[in-house]
């Protein structure tokens, strides 16, 4: 954006407040903020709310568009082209796409090929062109209980500028599949395995976690700090877990299973993030801890769409009504993962700052996204 655009008009929803306002975005930045309506404004926001963009830091989403049926591969660089479309529209302008690294080869059990290397040039080709309308930026989830992990990890490097690195044990049994027939239901609706099969299927997890898990865990703490990326945990469940991510330098907890681990999280100063989908559905998929209870403790910090883009402002407004505090609720969705992930220039509506801000209204209880900018550019 080069120029000046005023916004005025709108309910801004500042770090710590919600005030009636106007907004000056000059040359990508916001440059100035103002109480009260500004006769100089040149778009109307009509009372709507202007709220910083949504920072998302963990998304399957992406995933969703390269295969959207079983077995259906589309097309990656029209697959990424309609993820960051659809984000955009979800009032979404930074994403840390998450992609897996770690595969299983040898034991071919449902979709685990290796595609870590090859779609993340794909994604940084396409943004190096401008093809994509939203910020782009790199989550790897390092699959622990894998084959080819450490291989995988070696194939990246500080010039990727990995964003996040996130430590994942599926085995079943613990975690986030405590519930064995939860992971049952899971792969076998995902792939198709036969009750047979899936009792094969978890047998080879077992040895496979057993023989390599704590080398490839050994291997992706390395990694992310050869990286420069900040250091995830998934699915803690335990105190003791907690106690291990914290001794790797974790400095955030995704999706915690358990209020115990949530507590420990905070005694630890690790942020927590919650699904938004588990917040809007009452609930987890999983059987684990609700997020609106962790809210209601003290303990949630961040939401993340996880794998409903549309979740996460829905969730972030539904979570600012129960509050009773509308700047707190879009905080765990814009200020709160901005920082976490390290970055200082976005995710609140200050001088300075990336002109990165959706605009929208509440209607029937739930928000309708008006408009999108980037960098002071209307995107959708």
């Amino acid at each position: 954006m080069t120029g000046e655009l005023v916004l005025g008009n709108a309910q801004l929803v500042l770090p710590d407040e919600v005030i009636t306002g106007h907004v000056v975005l000059r040359d990508g930045k916001i440059a100035e903020i103002g109480a009260g309506a500004s006769a100089l404004a040149e778009v109307d926001c009509e009372g709507d709310f202007l709220s910083p963009g949504l920072v998302e830091l963990h998304t399957d989403n992406l995933e969703r568009h390269i295969t959207p049926r079983p077995k259906v591969h589309w097309p990656h660089h029209a697959a990424i082209v309609a993820h960051d479309a659809e984000l955009c529209g979800c009032g979404i302008t930074t994403v840390f796409d998450a992609i897996r690294v770690g595969s299983i080869i040898e034991n071919k059990r449902g979709d685990y090929r290796r595609y870590a290397r090859p779609m993340a040039d794909e994604i940084l080709s396409m943004r190096q062109q401008g093809a994509l309308k939203i910020s782009h930026m790199l989550h790897l989830r390092a699959e622990t209980c894998s084959e080819t992990l450490i291989e995988e990890l070696s194939e990246f490097g500080p010039e990727d500028r990995v964003g996040i690195v996130s430590l994942m044990d599926h085995t079943p049994g613990q975690r986030q599949f405590r519930d064995i027939s939860k992971f049952e239901d899971y792969v076998r609706g995902k792939n198709g395995l036969s009750a047979e099969g899936f009792g094969e299927y978890v047998n080879y997890l077992y040895e496979l976690r057993d023989r390599l898990g704590a080398r490839h865990e050994e291997a992706s703490v390395a990694a992310a700090r050869r990286y420069g990326a900040v250091l995830a945990s998934h699915d803690d469940t335990t105190r003791e877990q907690v106690g291990v991510s914290a001794g790797h330098g974790i400095r955030v907890a995704e999706f915690p299973t358990t209020v115990e681990a949530a507590q420990a999280c905070r005694d630890h100063g690790i942020a927590v993030i919650m699904g938004a989908p588990n917040l809007v559905r009452g609930g987890s998929h999983s059987g684990n801890v609700s997020a609106l209870e962790l809210a209601d403790l003290g303990l949630l910090d961040i939401l993340s769409s996880d794998y409903v883009p549309a979740a996460l402002l829905l969730a972030a407004v539904q979570l600012g009504q129960h509050w009773g505090d509308m700047a707190r609720g879009l905080a765990t969705v814009t200020q709160a993962p901005a920082r976490a992930a390290g970055l200082s220039d976005r995710g609140a509506l200050e001088s300075g700052q990336r002109a990165d801000l959706i605009r929208f209204a509440i209607k029937g209880g739930v928000p309708a996204l008006r408009s999108v900018y980037v960098q002071g550019n209307r995107v959708g």
